[in-house]
């Protein structure tokens, strides 16, 4: 040990009084080195002086204060299961209530399920059904905006030609829009580089 100085966390373990097989060179080192013995004392008046401040303690709505300022996110499984949690009736009574009403409509929607999985030719015309309805509205609707926009000559045309004239006149209203805008778009650019 007399060939260097000790080391801080070596002068802590002669402040906190350890002992055991290392400790005895230590402190040979301390006593005999003179520049050591001065860390060691100034290391002592140091804890001393720390052990006589005052002791602290924050307020008791600190820790409120504090964690009002953080902010913390919450998971979404945490999230939903306390949304779900708010949902359940507080009363022993309503919760009953809730599990029947739950229980009747999980059946009644099993027993749909299981009836039509077992006739899925009703289900397929009901199926066919919706989709002929749904083609009959959105001709309706393109008849009366192609009669609002053109006049009563583009639902006879409309009427004759079917769906596919839907679809070409809409490609065509739509690319001429487009084309419109990127003339627009054109012009801006070309006035805008006039003026610099």
């Amino acid at each position: 040990m007399q060939h260097r100085h000790l080391l801080p966390n070596e002068i802590d373990l002669l402040l906190d009084g350890e002992v055991g097989f290392g400790m005895a060179p230590l402190k040979a080192h301390a006593e005999s080195c003179a520049d050591c013995a001065a860390r060691v004392d100034d290391a002592r008046r140091v804890t001393a002086a720390l052990d006589d401040l005052p002791r602290f303690a924050p307020a008791p709505s600190f820790a409120n204060r504090v964690m009002a300022q953080v902010q913390v996110v919450e998971p979404w499984h945490v999230a939903l299961t306390s949304a779900a949690m708010r949902l359940v009736p507080k009363t022993t009574p309503m919760r009953v209530v809730m599990a029947a009403s739950a229980s009747l409509l999980a059946v009644g929607i099993s027993s749909a399920a299981v009836w039509l999985a077992f006739r899925a030719d009703v289900a397929m015309y009901l199926a066919g059904l919706a989709d002929e309805r749904l083609r009959q509205g959105l001709t309706a609707a393109a008849a009366t905006m192609a009669r609002t926009i053109f006049g009563a000559g583009a639902t006879s045309v409309l009427s004759a030609q079917g769906t596919a004239a839907v679809v070409a006149g809409m490609s065509v209203l739509v690319l001429g829009a487009g084309a419109a805008m990127l003339g627009l778009r054109a012009l801006a650019s070309a006035s805008r580089r006039a003026r610099e």
